[in-house]
């Protein structure tokens, strides 16, 4: 049997914890400093109050350090490694390679699909260097994950399921440093591809003012069991910069989605925490964040009018409230309005709208909208007392043996005193009383009986789960001769006029149905920002990849 992951991201510990709450299998938070998003770090104190939280769970957290580091940090990030590793962080996610070479702890490392994770060989050569977990490439086929499986049967398979997709192929994108010189890989991307761009061909300008670049969002909520099958387990969500509301709703869609899979195939795989989730709203993805969906992450397709969230399609007979949030495409730009009376309003004629908030289902997520428990059995005799969970740990105190008879029957009230668990993460599923007599227990020694077993076992579930380490030590760059592939020196460091901005599995002649495989003829194409800066395209087309280069007339923003 196969446990499977559902991995949702943190902006902040209190973010994580309601990924928990909402069905997550594990979290990815950043570090204090070194991670991707550079707006979403957190305090090694804040990351371990959700690293106690999670592990009462069975849940993991993952930190991301996964920029590239610069020589003269190599020291500071060894340190933090360390500090982490002492707070039982279950795993690190990296980019950079050079940290192999640093004295580490043995803490499991995790590759970033910064490190353009795209086929079985790679995978295979970061196995033998030590990870075992890789995050694949964004643009990968379910045939493509599937051979890499097969190649790599031992190696875990983290694979984005939902949230934004970059244009550029995975860390293969180098526009907002040389634009901007916020570096991508140093988690300052600028977001190049949601801007405006004018596009040029033979040097005349065929399109004006379109988000050319701006590819749609990703959603595998009904691709799920395809992607297990292909030997995927831990299904990603991305979004570290997203709010509550958000991690809420979408991990809860996914999480109920992965259940009734295991449902189906109960004999291939569990979940990989362990507590049952009650849920006060029904998730929906459409209501949250997102652009539209690509209809397949290997050839994405992009929305030229707008990178703003559309939220989901409503027609005539959507129930609307008042306050909604509704927009629509005019002219080629996107177009906001509120419902001030939802009973008077009237839906325009030939006009597609989309409901980018929802005020009721708003309000839902801004209160307490889940709670997670572990399921316990509780058993009460003469001497003592014992309450055991769903994976098989049991917390026993030693009781005086009672003498007083009652006058009524007892269990009833025993049972009910003993069942209320509602300020723990414990909720009772059966509690059998086996003294021989009706004995009387006054009503506050239950109670204080059922905080200490609860708070026993709340102490045991943490013993249990043991700090994750490698069943070897990782080897490092410096002593492992048999891999090639080492870091190179990076775009930032280089500024190689030869290195494309950008690889994308997104193409604009496909888009525009001018693909050069359907008949389109061949033409300069160029994009142009507002700025100025000139982009020439070059096409693969035996590889389906289209490269954008840094032409010379590129102007450089301060």
């Amino acid at each position: 049997m196969r446990s499977i992951e559902l991995l949702s991201p943190a902006k902040n510990t209190n973010i994580g914890i309601e990924a928990i709450r909402h069905g997550a299998d594990a979290v990815y938070i950043g570090a204090p400093r070194f991670g991707a998003r550079a707006a979403a770090g957190n305090s090694v104190e804040d990351i371990a109050r959700l690293v106690e939280y999670a592990h009462l769970f069975k849940a993991r957290v993952y930190v991301t350090v996964n920029t590239i580091i610069y020589d003269d940090e190599l020291k500071e990030v060894e340190s933090l490694i360390w500090k982490l590793w002492k707070i039982k962080v279950d795993a690190l996610i990296i980019q950079d390679l050079r940290i192999l070479s640093l004295n580490l702890p043995p803490i499991p490392l995790h590759a970033s699909t910064q490190m353009d994770n795209h086929s079985a060989e790679k995978v295979k050569m970061l196995s033998e260097l030590g990870f075992p977990q890789v995050v694949l490439a964004r643009e990968l086929t379910v045939e493509q994950i599937a051979e890499i499986h097969k190649e790599c049967p031992d190696t875990e398979l983290e694979v984005f399921v939902h949230g934004a997709l970059c244009v550029g192929l995975s860390g293969r994108c180098n526009a907002s440093e040389a634009l901007f010189r916020r570096s991508a890989n140093r988690g300052e991307c600028a977001q190049v591809c949601r801007m405006k761009f004018d596009l040029l061909a033979d040097g005349k300008t065929i399109v004006k003012g379109k988000h050319l670049l701006s590819i749609k969002d990703n959603c595998q909520i009904n691709n799920l069991e395809a992607l297990l099958q292909a030997g995927a387990t831990s299904l990603k969500i991305e979004g570290r910069l997203k709010d509550a509301d958000y991690v809420k709703n979408v991990t809860a869609a996914y999480s109920n989605a992965l259940n009734a899979i295991i449902a189906r195939h109960p004999n291939s795989y569990c979940r990989a925490s362990s507590g049952h989730i009650s849920l006060s709203f029904e998730p929906n993805v459409m209501k949250s964040f997102n652009r539209g969906f690509v209809k397949s992450t290997n050839r994405p397709d992009a929305n030229f009018d707008t990178p703003k969230s559309l939220g989901e399609p409503i027609d005539k007979h959507t129930e609307l409230h008042n306050g909604d949030g509704l927009c629509y495409i005019e002219k080629g730009e996107l177009v906001g309005c509120r419902v001030n009376n939802a009973e008077t309003f009237r839906f325009p004629n030939a006009k597609q709208l989309y409901r980018n908030q929802d005020q009721q289902f708003d309000k839902l997520l801004s209160k307490p909208s889940s709670n997670r428990h572990i399921y316990v059995d509780i058993e009460v005799r003469e001497n003592g007392i014992s309450m055991t969970d769903d994976d098989g740990i049991t917390a026993t105190i030693a009781t005086d043996a009672p003498t007083e008879l009652a006058h009524t029957h007892q269990t009833d009230n025993i049972k009910r005193q003993l069942s209320k668990l509602g300020d723990t993460i414990f909720e009772a599923r059966k509690v059998d009383v086996l003294y021989r007599k009706n004995y009387f227990i006054p009503s506050s020694i239950l109670s204080a009986w059922r905080r200490e077993l609860a708070s026993k076992l709340t102490e045991e579930r943490l013993k249990f789960y043991p700090q994750m380490e490698l069943p070897h030590s990782p080897m490092t760059a410096e002593n492992n001769k048999n891999i090639a592939s080492m870091p190179s020196i990076p775009y930032e460091l280089t500024h190689d006029a030869d290195t494309p901005l950008m690889l994308c599995k997104h193409c604009i002649r496909r888009s525009l149905g001018i693909c050069l495989r359907e008949g389109g003829k061949p033409q300069l194409l160029q994009l142009k920002l507002d700025n100025g800066s000139m982009f020439d395209l070059e096409f693969d087309c035996k590889e389906c990849v289209m490269k954008v280069r840094q032409n010379k007339e590129i102007v450089r923003q301060k």
